[in-house]
């Protein structure tokens, strides 16, 4: 019988092929509706593999966020860098850092690994203290954006932020929050929940110039939790299969509109996406289609195999 624990064989290095990594910072979500939890999820059903940063804790339930403890800088910069020194990264996805400290050591390993495309969410920071919020949009903007290769955010939350002061007649289109984000280095801009007329929203990958990609969906009647970081982890993971991204986009919002149409109520509180609804036990849809077909994979997302060597 062989002793595990003395085996020392592994595969060839020069063998040894396996799914791409993406480098994720994001808060621990008890709830399992956002966070990291979401994270791992998303994109474990797409095909990557996720490497967890926490950078701190919600304390919520499925109703909301009640509060949030942070992890200082120096305990989220060794987490990073000592995986990242390991792992060959993809790409870095941000999520919520939990203080301007934590934004600051992301933008800098950001910077360290230049040529990873970095991934950032915005997400709905209502539920927490003004000075606080006003304290983390600033280096957010400051540190971070200037690294990053696609924002993400709901259209009312980017609204509020980049186009604080926006008077116009008309509600800022999703080129007009892209051309802010623009200013401060972020060539992409995916806006979610544009609201449309009968009872429909659109999502649109912009820039200034022009839209790249968008997807408009039926309205679903429920309150979501954890529906932008489903969104965000998705986009990165298939980003880091080496999909484009006007094709990652259009697939990460397919995904996520699944995910939403399959969501449940764990407690007494919002609907959690199922970002694993593929994997619920055969048997036949109201169309009559298997749910062994809908399984995400290779002929799912059309995601080439990652030839990273590891």
């Amino acid at each position: 019988m062989t002793d595990s624990a003395n085996d020392s064989t592994t595969p060839d290095d020069n063998d040894a092929q396996g799914l791409a990594c993406v480098l994720v910072f994001n808060a621990n979500d008890p709830s399992g509706a956002g966070g990291l939890t979401a994270d791992v999820l998303a994109m474990g059903s797409v095909g990557a593999h996720t490497l967890p940063v926490v950078t701190g804790s919600y304390a919520r339930d499925t109703s909301g966020i009640h509060d949030f403890f942070p992890f200082d800088e120096e305990a989220v910069s060794e987490q990073a860098r000592t995986i990242a020194e390991d792992v060959p990264v993809q790409v870095i996805k941000v999520g919520f850092a939990g203080s301007p400290e934590n934004l600051a050591v992301i933008a800098e390993i950001a910077d360290d690994y230049e040529g990873v495309p970095v991934v950032a969410y915005m997400p709905n920071l209502s539920w927490w203290d003004d000075n606080r919020i006003d304290d983390y949009l600033d280096a957010f903007r400051e540190l971070l954006l200037p690294q990053t290769s696609v924002l993400i955010g709901h259209h009312s939350t980017l609204r509020r932020w980049l186009l604080p002061e926006w008077d116009g007649e008309r509600n800022p289109s999703p080129r007009d929050i892209a051309r802010a984000a623009s200013e401060m280095g972020v060539p992409y801009t995916l806006v979610t929940g544009v609201p449309l007329p009968y009872q429909y929203i659109d999502n649109v990958l912009a820039t200034p110039e022009t839209v790249v990609a968008h997807e408009k969906f039926e309205r679903i009647e429920a309150v979501f939790a954890g529906a932008g970081d489903t969104l965000s982890s998705a986009l990165a993971a298939l980003l880091a299969t080496g999909m484009d991204l006007p094709e990652a986009s259009r697939e990460a919002l397919a995904y996520l509109d699944r995910c939403l149409d399959e969501g449940f109520r764990p407690g007494m509180g919002q609907v959690v996406p199922d970002r694993l609804f593929w994997a619920q036990p055969e048997g036949e849809t109201e169309e009559g289609q298997a749910d062994e077909d809908l399984r995400p994979g290779t002929d799912y997302f059309e995601v080439p195999f990652n030839e990273t060597k590891h």
